[in-house]
């Protein structure tokens, strides 16, 4: 009898694996499904929107950068912001959500708010700042820049309730107007506390279900499944439905694409009014077209005048971001095509591999804004293989901003938000073969054609993507909250 124990308990684990597989693929799947049918609301009509509508903006259900907001500065009315986030950028090479936070709120302090930012403890060699007092006694205090507020304990490691503290000792001298959470930073518990908060979304549980079943589908047929992925599909429904309980706690949402904005409204049940899409979006000095500098940057690394295309990836070289899909691609891509490049900004596990492809692989390791600017402008075609769903690369818009057409997945968020316009570039599913297909298209058109695509895509990303663009929303939903006079459009 005992030897039949470890085939009983084998048995209970797939039959839990079982019903939580059954689970996602007949309930989550259908329910995305549903959610991602093109909107009523066509390209079209919201080009249109941003001229013709008009209400009260916490009904608009697209994203607010397609409106045209008061661009005048100072703005109506000053506001003093408070921002909790987990990490603020103090490094050549931040992550994605650290370079929003610190685009927006430069942004917005720039347009004359108050904007205080608390945040996890800063590495050597960067000072510490406690207090407004403190800033402005020691003359070091910029109007046009936010207020930095490091919490004690070890670089980066972000403690809540130790921000919290100094939030309040700040919020007791000068009432905050509103406060703003990147994600969770501020837990629900405290969240609930505070009337006048919005929390922008940069990924949330039921896109992660997707993240999770994208990556395991990029999975070779003799590579086994990982432990961790079984174990992560156990627990991926329960935290769906915590998070379905506990996000009602927050006030204001932001979802940073139109499909989260769906997915909060139907899934998580967050009343219209208080859900509100702002794309992301980057600053439009860094990103833009300078044809000589990319034309530099060609040259110094040895690509030749004449090839007939140039392609380009940018992040953190690892595999939820598609890295295995580009890598065999472009192995295959370059067989068959002998004047076709690659450029590669970033770094990460997959580095190694990719100059293991040869000469025609370009590898830059990590690179910051300026440096970017030059790898944007020296590539035909950006492409974005990425294998999670959640938030917005903010690469496709540094791309776009630099006049440069796309190749991404086809996940909702970005066919809804990024790539609304067949023209813009090529959308593929998320395996080598729809890549290696797309790669070949891309080949066929040429650099001149790609070029008319990157002009349509600039066109586009300077009328969405800019951090000004984006500042005018915020300010416009930090305005609404304060006052309700605010919420009427125009």
């Amino acid at each position: 009898m005992a030897s039949n124990k470890p085939k009983k308990s084998l048995l209970n684990l797939q039959s839990k694996l079982a019903v939580t597989l059954f689970f996602i693929l007949v309930f989550t799947i259908p329910a995305l499904l549903l959610l991602h049918t093109p909107s009523t609301l066509t390209c079209t009509n919201l080009s249109a929107s941003k001229e013709t509508w008009s209400g009260n903006v916490r009904e608009a259900e697209f994203s607010w950068n397609r409106l045209r907001f008061v661009d005048k500065n100072p703005p109506m009315m000053t506001l003093r912001i408070a921002v909790f986030s987990r990490k603020w950028p103090t490094s050549a090479n931040p992550g994605g959500m650290e370079r929003h936070a610190q685009t927006l709120h430069t942004a917005l302090a720039l347009r004359g708010h108050q904007v205080h930012v608390f945040t996890s403890p800063a590495g050597d060699g960067v000072a510490p700042i406690t207090t407004q007092e403190q800033v402005r006694s020691e003359g070091s205090w910029h109007p046009s820049l936010p207020i930095v507020h490091w919490h004690d304990g070890e670089p980066d490691k972000w403690r809540y309730n130790k921000a919290w503290e100094i939030f309040q000792e700040v919020n007791q001298s000068e009432p905050f107007d509103v406060v703003h959470s990147e994600s969770v930073s501020l837990p629900f518990w405290l969240a609930k506390q505070v009337p006048k908060l919005a929390v922008s979304w940069h990924g949330i549980a039921l896109e992660s279900v997707q993240s999770s079943i994208y990556q395991d589908l990029a999975r070779k047929p003799d590579e086994p499944i990982s432990p961790a992925f079984n174990e992560s599909l156990q627990g991926m429904i329960p935290k769906v439905l915590n998070e379905i309980r506990f996000f009602k706690n927050y006030a204001h949402h932001v979802a940073i694409s139109d499909s989260c904005g769906e997915m909060l409204r139907d899934v998580y049940q967050i009343p219209s009014k208080r859900v509100h899409v702002i794309v992301n979006g980057v600053n439009e000095k860094d990103f833009h077209q300078d044809f000589r500098l990319g034309l530099m940057l060609r040259s110094k690394i040895g690509i030749p005048q004449n090839v007939s295309l140039v392609l380009g990836i940018a992040g953190r070289l690892v595999k939820d971001k598609g890295h295995p899909l580009l890598y065999e691609a472009f192995s295959k891509l370059k067989t068959k095509y002998p004047d076709v490049y690659l450029i590669v900004a970033g770094s990460g596990p997959w580095l190694q591999r990719y100059r293991e492809l040869g000469s025609r692989v370009k590898v830059l390791g990590s690179v910051n804004p300026v440096e970017l600017r030059a790898f944007y402008n020296a590539i035909d075609v950006f492409v974005n293989p990425t294998l999670r769903p959640q938030g917005l690369d903010l690469t496709l818009m540094e791309a776009m901003m630099s006049g440069k057409p796309v190749m991404a997945s086809r996940f909702p968020s970005i066919k809804g938000t990024i790539v609304i316009n067949d023209e813009f570039g090529f959308m593929f599913s998320p395996n080598v073969e729809s890549l290696y297909e797309k790669l070949e298209l891309a080949v066929a058109e040429g650099s001149e054609r790609l070029a008319q695509r990157g002009k349509a895509c600039l066109d586009y990303a300077t009328s969405m993507f800019t951090a000004r663009k984006m500042a005018l929303a915020y300010e416009r939903l930090f305005l609404c909250i304060k006052n309700e006079t605010f919420c009427m459009y125009p």
